[in-house]
């Protein structure tokens, strides 16, 4: 089912008081709000497919084949590039558009557009704080590979050709990403030391096997063989054609070995002055301002660092005592006891395959029974394949965080949860929470609609905040408890133990890069506040301190979610429609905290007017 996104509520609070049978008619205004949000639609349009042209791995995204043999420019000459554009374009659209002549749907556009080249600007000023390497998440020597098996689809031989093309260009890629680290590092800004350990460990696994030498096939050796193969039976490539363009991809492969053995090289040269125990942005040249620019950028809010940390433990105080609640309910004294059950009835052991295909298999069906759940709960619903898969091994840690990504706009390529299935087996009942919130009703169910948006500017498919994403997949999360998912008190004590997990984050990250705190005490807070085991705190902690203000956004825009909702039906009474207000948060895209409280306001309001 598809979302129309050119509703007007100018129009719509003129239906709703017209007369039977003269909803149709248009008042001048209105009419004049629609032919300009149409024009509006197709600037903006324009100048997104301008924009999708220099960023050729966006166009992979979309399914879009042209510059699938290249990635994107990440110089700084690039990203300079990129922000001037935007600028430009931001004021070609000021030039010719009247935004007090658009509907409130159209102004969101607008205003979007507008603050995506102020949000370019303000993370360009802060590049130096963020060098290729430096991130848990997005350290370039695993992204490129991550991209080429999770994102670069193989349906044809040109697919394939432009894979290898890529290949060939991962050095020129891995090169200037060393050379932008080394800036950053003179500046005063250094990985810390678990970081190089990290990039050393992934750099040496993706070259090692075969076509390196013996063992196994290399992460992208096994990718591209599988992709060749599944052409070949698939009548798409001729045997010898596919021979040929393997040999190609070989030779490509084997030519990332010294590009990798420069990587090795710098980070080990790193290793002996790389930073350990504090470690937060306050260690930084200027970090206290980077780290308030960061909470802005990844909450959409103005809050401080002191008002997040204080909110976080209220949040922490408030949890504790709803699982006190539930624990009573299940016949134990309080949340203690409650843990102490659970861990004697599934002491600690370690992933095995027979672990791992139990997992997968578990999760995938709870996936597709919460889907059959969704219709009384949204208007909008996904379309598009869901599956639950391994993290790849290049990129796998024990403890590592779960994370989703969105299908293809066609569908070709569903979307995906990815999970680590190394190091010690969670609590069984964790496992529901953790699919609501990165599958359905979560992010990959928020992807699915996202991408499929009609009728509005195609940016808005492909722009996402921190804030709304992960707030929409905690609350999520909630729902899936209102929904009559979880199968039993475990599961719902669960809930509110990956709910505790968000809000220690908020005080973490804030204890880290606003008030001193060393790496050790963060996974100390982690491990006993946070209920989580200590390995997953430590990947915790460690990804918090490579992406300062990120884990934030998540709490927070929940925490806004819940109040939005909270003040609908207040207002509203029996007029509140809850599949009307999901299908507002989610069918129109990703957007600002700032600009959602203002669609629900005026959702509200046409509500009322009913």
């Amino acid at each position: 089912m598809t979302h129309k996104l050119t509703f007007s509520l100018a129009a719509a609070l003129a239906a709703a008081t017209l007369p039977a049978g003269a909803a149709l008619a248009q008042t001048p205004a209105a009419a004049t709000a629609q032919s300009e949000d149409a024009r509006l639609t197709a600037f903006l349009d324009a100048e997104f497919a301008a924009y999708v042209k220099t960023q050729p791995q966006l166009a992979t995204r979309l399914g879009i084949k042209e510059g699938g043999d290249k990635w994107n420019d990440n110089s700084d000459a690039g990203a300079r590039a990129e922000v001037e554009w935007r600028k430009a374009s931001v004021a070609r659209m000021k030039a010719q558009f009247d935004r007090a002549k658009l509907s409130p749907e159209a102004q969101v556009n607008y205003d979007i557009w507008a603050l995506e080249a102020d949000r370019a600007e303000q993370g360009f000023a802060n590049r130096i704080y963020r060098p290729p390497f430096y991130s848990r998440l997005y350290s370039a020597h695993s992204q490129l590979p991550d991209f080429l098996i999770n994102t670069h689809t193989v349906a044809d031989a040109t697919d394939l050709a432009n894979y290898i093309a890529r290949l060939r260009a991962m050095p020129a890629v891995l090169d200037p990403a060393t050379a932008r680290t080394r800036a950053s590092q003179a500046a005063g800004i250094n990985p810390p030391r678990f970081q190089i350990e990290t990039i050393i460990a992934g750099s040496r696994s993706l070259t090692s096997g075969a076509p390196y030498g013996d063992g196994p096939d290399s992460a992208l050796w096994a990718d591209v063989k599988a992709k060749t193969a599944a052409l070949v039976a698939g009548n798409k490539l001729a045997q010898p054609e596919a021979d040929k363009l393997l040999g190609e991809a070989r030779e490509a492969i084997l030519a990332l070995a010294p590009a990798y053995q420069r990587v090795i090289a710098w980070a080990e040269q790193s290793l002996p002055t790389a930073p350990g125990g504090k470690v937060g942005a306050l260690t930084l040249p200027g970090g206290e301002a980077y780290y308030a620019a960061e909470l802005k950028l990844n909450t959409t809010t103005d809050l401080t660092a002191a008002e997040i940390h204080a909110i976080g433990r209220s949040e922490v105080a408030r949890i504790e005592a709803e699982q006190d609640a539930l624990a009573r309910q299940a016949g134990l004294p309080d949340r203690h006891a409650f843990y102490a059950e659970r861990a004697k009835l599934y002491p600690p052991r370690q992933f095995d395959d027979a672990a791992r295909k139990e997992y997968l298999d578990t999760a995938n069906a709870f996936v597709a029974h919460t889907r059959s759940l969704l219709a009384p709960w949204f208007g909008t619903l996904p379309a598009y394949g869901i599956e639950v898969v391994r993290e790849p091994a290049f990129s796998e840690v024990a403890g590592g965080a779960a994370h989703a990504s969105a299908p293809s706009p066609d569908g070709k390529r569903p979307a995906r949860t990815y999970v680590h299935l190394v190091g010690t087996v969670p609590d069984p009942a964790a496992m529901y929470t953790l699919m609501c919130h990165e599958a359905v009703p979560g992010h990959n169910m928020q992807g699915d609609i996202q991408v499929r948006q009609q009728g509005g500017p195609k940016f808005r498919a492909v722009t996402g905040y921190v804030a709304f994403g992960e707030g929409w997949a905690l609350y999520a999360e909630a729902l899936c408890k209102e929904m009559n998912a979880f199968p039993d008190i475990a599961a719902d004590f669960m809930r509110l133990d990956a709910e505790l997990f968000r809000a220690a984050r908020l005080v973490v990250d804030t204890g880290l890069h606003a008030m001193g705190w060393t790496e050790d005490e963060a996974v100390t807070y982690m491990n006993a506040t946070g209920r989580q085991p200590i390995e997953r705190s430590r990947s915790e902690v460690r990804r918090y301190i490579t992406l300062p203000g990120q884990a934030t956004g998540y709490k927070i825009g929940m925490l806004k979610i819940m109040e939005l909702r909270a003040r609908a039906q207040s207002t509203l009474g029996a007029k509140f429609d809850i599949k009307g207000f999901h299908d507002l948060l989610i069918a129109s895209g990703s957007q600002p905290l700032s600009i959602l409280e203002r669609r629900v306001d005026e959702w509200i309001a046409v509500r009322a007017a009913l």
